[in-house]
């Protein structure tokens, strides 16, 4: 009786966890690059797109182009590669469904207001899933990201500004005049 509970009991669990055929695995990965797509996710991993040249050879390594927040910093598009070292190769599928859907990374950092995973709260659960499938399938770039800023920082991209209602770019702050160079004799 116990022999049978137990054969009964790995058979379950064997079920379970071979439940996805290669069919299903490949239509769901499928599925998560129809959501990265859609969701635009390129626009702001991938360098050179803020700048109109996308580098392809790179899809999804970091944008090399910030955005500032008033009284945040800037924020760049981190690298979602998986590359362990710059990018969310450490990270577990389930890790990356958590940052979609709550802003918090597996180190317990809030991510950036500009990305919009209030919007990606509402996928279904297979369709987050499907995008952590899709993202650990990429081709790893090394690409490491500078930043985020703090207010007041050194920033050391190009970055676009949002200016709170009311002000123009005129009033945006300028960057400091470059010295003049003494006359050549």
């Amino acid at each position: 009786m116990f022999r049978g509970v137990v054969y009964f009991a790995l058979a379950v669990v064997a079920a379970v966890a071979y439940s996805m055929t290669p069919a299903d695995a490949a239509s769901q990965v499928a599925r998560g690059k129809y959501l990265v797509t859609l969701g635009g996710c390129n626009d702001c991993h991938t360098p050179g797109y803020f700048l109109g040249k996308p580098d392809e050879s790179r899809y999804l390594g970091g944008s090399d182009v910030g955005f500032e927040i008033p009284g945040l910093g800037v924020f760049l598009g981190r690298n979602i590669t998986p590359d362990k070292k710059t990018g969310i190769g450490t990270w577990t599928k389930k890790q990356i469904v958590t940052a979609l859907q709550t802003g918090v990374t597996p180190s317990g950092r809030v991510l950036a207001p500009i990305m919009p995973w209030h919007a990606f709260a509402h996928l279904t659960k297979r369709d987050a899933y499907a995008v952590a499938d899709y993202l650990k399938t990429l081709k790893p770039v090394d690409h490491a990201v500078p930043g985020p800023f703090g207010p007041g920082e050194k920033v050391t991209t190009f970055m676009f500004r949002i200016l709170p209602p009311g002000e123009t770019a005129a009033q945006a702050p300028k960057p400091p005049p470059k010295p003049m160079e003494a006359p050549k004799k």
